[in-house]
């Protein structure tokens, strides 16, 4: 599913995040930025060693050794992916709706396109972020998402953001959400 949102596309897809050609992956990090399972791990493993070794010069020298917090973001080269940069964010655990977490999974969305922006990125591609081991549920993150990017394209010009999903059957909910936020704001 594609849409055109002011001068920029926004498309929905299956398939694997690490092959993305955009100019940027996101990864659905955990705090530590050393890799972890699901979309991070297989990020981390498909960059190869030198993006382990920028996460931790990021760690020492911009976090001062602590964790990146939930819905912050940081850049890095792509290495041996296709994608020249990935950005990586920290999702927010789902603790049953009242901590916030959408707000911070918003942060995540929102943190994430203004970095990109600021670093000249012109497209990029998203996984579902916290919707795997961080239990977020998959039908509450993909409307938080798409409100979150649709409000940012209507407002910046940007390019081209995709959202690079695991299976047909996150990709139909994110496509029903699509449609819900579309028709909430009148397009």
């Amino acid at each position: 599913m594609k849409t055109q949102i002011n001068d920029n596309v926004l498309e929905l897809m299956v398939g694997d995040i690490t092959e993305q050609t955009t100019e940027a992956i996101v990864n659905a990090a955990n705090g530590s930025l050393l890799g972890g399972g699901g979309v991070d791990g297989a990020i981390h493993q498909a960059a190869g060693h030198a993006l382990m070794d920028e996460c931790k010069k990021i760690r020492t020298e911009q976090l001062n050794g602590e964790e990146l917090a939930t819905g912050e973001a940081v850049l890095t080269k792509g290495y041996e992916l296709p994608a020249q940069y990935v950005i990586h964010t920290v999702g927010p655990v789902w603790g049953g709706g009242s901590e916030g977490e959408e707000e911070k999974l918003a942060s995540c969305y929102q943190n994430t396109l203004m970095l990109a922006a600021d670093n000249g990125i012109k497209s990029i591609t998203f996984p579902s972020i916290s919707t795997g081991v961080y239990g977020f549920p998959i039908e509450q993150a993909a409307v938080v998402a798409l409100r979150t990017v649709i409000d940012f394209l209507e407002k910046q010009a940007f390019g081209y953001v995709a959202f690079t999903l695991f299976s047909d059957h996150d990709y139909r909910i994110y496509e029903a959400a699509m449609n819900r936020v579309m028709q909430e704001e009148g397009r």
